[in-house]
């Protein structure tokens, strides 16, 4: 019997994220931390599959008991764990996070001296399930390094630039050399997909604009088909050639604001295979981003479908997403 494609494949990073089980506290007086799965991609796929949608994440993990964790709750969270091999010279990543909310979560990573998911060698990819997958999910992250710059190149050519193939702009400076670096590598891969998604400074980095519009535009210019710009406070604003739509901001109070990106992600995935408008298409993932927001973990914080359409019901107004001012205790979801 032959297997149907896939909703969503995305490519690159995993780890295993360790957060403090206490807020305010810096990681030098932390004492207890909660482990989950990690890496911005890879909740992309959990965040899809948690809207029903079939999923896969093309990554790879250390031989050890972290990567064993990782495969069987990637499973757990119906994602498919096929193409998550093991680089046995190498060790799964750890990522530490300090939670201040509502606005700030220093990260340190441990991907040293190199991860394993920047090991992807193009000769390893599976290109047909690539070519046939609706969303293919790219993060920059993975062209900072090679052999995994040289794949995501090799995957881009097999999909054709097909929609939807999506690069989140993903800008992370620990792992470049520079910003100027990075831009080199995101101009070439503006030529090769269809979608493009990132906050005000990411965009900076990738099309030297932080005017949303103009950067919107500048990636418009590069033969895309949509590009979402997340602007924290001022939600987010997305284009086409021929549509231009702001969702606004969506307050909740924040426990946590690092995954909110990566459930803005999975929604967006699921609003475009489901044909919505592009209205209807980003409040939900506006939404799904806040909700991500509330709940202290990123993997596990995913929502489903419901969930979102729950909330969403409960804050519209006249079929538009009411905009509550925030009170002392609430902080806007920056989906970034």
């Amino acid at each position: 019997m032959t297997t149907p494609p896939f909703d969503v494949i995305t490519i690159g990073r995993v780890g295993i994220d360790l957060y403090p089980t206490r807020d305010g506290v810096h990681l030098d007086d932390a004492d207890l931390f909660s482990k989950s799965v990690g890496g911005s991609p890879t909740n992309v796929a959990i965040a899809a599959a948690r809207h029903g949608r079939r999923s896969a994440v093309i990554t790879r993990t250390g031989d050890d008991a972290f990567g064993r964790y990782i495969r069987r709750e990637l499973a757990s969270f119906g994602v498919d764990p096929r193409f998550v091999d093991v680089v046995p010279a190498l060790q799964t990543p750890l990522t530490f996070c300090e939670i201040f909310p509502p606005d700030d979560f220093p990260l340190t990573f441990y991907r040293k001296p190199k991860a394993p998911d920047l090991e992807i060698s193009a000769a390893e990819l599976p290109l047909d399930d690539i070519r046939s997958a609706a969303v293919y999910w790219s993060t920059t992250t993975g062209l900072s390094e090679e052999p995994s710059r040289a794949a995501h190149h090799a995957a881009w050519a097999a999909r054709g630039r097909q929609p939807h193939t999506v690069l989140d702009l993903d800008y992370r400076p620990m792992f470049w050399d520079s910003a100027a670096a990075a831009r080199d590598e995101i101009a070439s891969a503006l030529d090769a997909v269809t979608v493009a998604v990132g906050n005000i400074d990411e965009c900076e980095v990738a099309v030297g604009e932080r005017d949303p519009h103009r950067a919107a535009e500048a990636l418009l210019d590069r033969g895309l088909e949509l590009a979402v710009v997340k602007r924290g406070p001022h939600g987010v604003l997305a284009k086409t050639r021929h549509e231009t739509v702001e969702s606004p901001a969506f307050p909740v109070h924040v426990v946590n604001g690092l995954g909110a990106g990566d459930g803005f992600g999975g929604a967006l995935c699921h609003g475009l295979l489901s044909g919505w408008s592009l209205e209807r298409t980003i409040a939900f993932a506006n939404v799904a981003g806040a909700i991500v927001a509330t709940r202290r973990e990123c993997s596990t914080a995913m929502p489903t479908t419901a969930e979102v359409e729950e909330l969403a019901r409960e804050r519209a107004s006249t079929g538009v997403f009411a905009e509550p001012a925030p009170t002392s205790d609430q902080g806007v979801a920056d989906a970034s």
